[in-house]
């Protein structure tokens, strides 16, 4: 049995920038051996698997070696997907069960609205093993459900960060999130950068699911609720962010960059 398989470029317009997905539409569950290998071939930031379920789609996320908990762009690129390729009409809302929860995702225009949990952290203290694996002083170190967050300085210690993925893949939680506001007059007022060798990914190039922790963050520094932020890794990418109760409107851009068929 073949499998069309889409490769869509996430939290951006532009081709070979923002975060890769694979997306695979099935008619029916199949089982997690499967779906790892086919995600360790694909070799993607993220592998996403659909098939209906209910008044929806059950959503499932794989890394190339392990299946992820929360995925903002995977669930960016299956929104994507289904409209495009007709399984959604353009005014249905995309409905998801996951393993993150129930999550929707809307068309506003030329940009896609995913709705998340909020993922608020919580003050702790740092691990001397966090200053030695990011070779800086943070100035604020929290920790949410699945990620430690650390504010630096300025965007440009954000952007010159060098991690030891070694040290940092020993550090417990999923991953890192790095953060600074936005220096000078620019069109966005955060940037961050997210490193999670944990799961076999060293950068992550624009990450839906660290921005459910950074947008309770800094809209309470900022002290507003609707902010953008830019995730400067080597390919970067846009997310909107609004902050709303206990949830947090993701705003992001998509492009199919190939498709293909699994024989």
């Amino acid at each position: 049995m073949s499998l069309r398989f889409f490769q869509v470029d996430a939290f951006t317009h532009t081709p070979f920038a923002g975060n890769a997905a694979v997306v695979c539409i099935l008619d029916e569950p199949r089982e997690d051996r499967w779906l790892q290998q086919v995600a360790s071939e694909m070799n993607q930031a993220a592998t996403a698997f659909l098939h209906p379920e209910g008044d929806g789609y059950r959503l499932r996320w794989f890394s190339a070696h392990v299946e992820l908990e929360l995925c903002g762009h995977g669930t960016l690129a299956s929104a994507h997907t289904l409209w495009e390729q007709g399984y959604l009409s353009p005014e249905t809302e995309g409905r998801f069960y996951s393993r993150g929860g129930f999550l929707t995702a809307r068309r506003r225009g030329e940009w896609i609205e995913l709705n998340f949990p909020a993922k608020p952290e919580q003050d702790v203290e740092p691990l001397p093993a966090m200053s030695a694996s990011l070779g800086v002083t943070p100035r604020y170190v929290g920790k949410s459900q699945l990620d430690y967050l650390v504010e630096l300085e300025s965007e440009e210690v954000v952007r010159g960060l060098q991690p030891d993925f070694a040290r940092l893949a020993t550090l417990p939680a999923r991953g890192v999130i790095v953060t600074a506001a936005a220096s000078g007059k620019q069109d966005y007022d955060f940037v961050s950068r997210f490193f999670c060798p944990s799961v076999g990914i060293n950068e992550d190039p624009v990450t839906g699911s660290a921005h459910c922790v950074l947008s309770p963050f800094w809209s309470k520094r900022l002290g507003r609720g609707q902010l953008t932020g830019y995730q400067a890794s080597r390919r970067g990418g846009t997310v909107r962010v609004l902050l709303d109760g206990d949830r947090v409107r993701l705003g992001g851009q998509a492009i199919t960059i190939s498709r293909g068929e699994l024989l």
